[in-house]
């Protein structure tokens, strides 16, 4: 697991709104506070470190370098999964 990677997916301010987006869409209470308080449990989800890393590693000029709205990086499927995942835990 990349640490620098989980940084940059918790600082990383479009994919932290498609989380509460996310979050908004499975009906929890005050969806913006919610993801500021479990971002380092959504973005630790298995597997997200390796895809980000892939898209840094692959990047180029023609891609866009803004990871976190791309949904080919982390899909809303992922981001999905991720938000039951941490709303299921007590």
């Amino acid at each position: 697991m990349s640490y620098s990677s989980i940084v940059e997916m918790a600082n990383s301010a479009s994919l932290i709104g498609r989380i509460t987006a996310g979050v908004a869409g499975e009906g929890i209470d005050n969806p913006e506070a919610w993801t500021r308080s479990n971002i380092y449990k959504i973005v630790s989800q298995p597997d997200w470190d390796t895809q980000w890393d892939y898209a840094l590693g692959t990047k180029t000029v023609n891609v866009n370098p803004d990871f976190g709205i791309r949904t080919d990086v982390i899909s809303d499927l992922n981001i999905l999964a991720a938000v039951q995942a941490v709303a299921a835990l007590p």
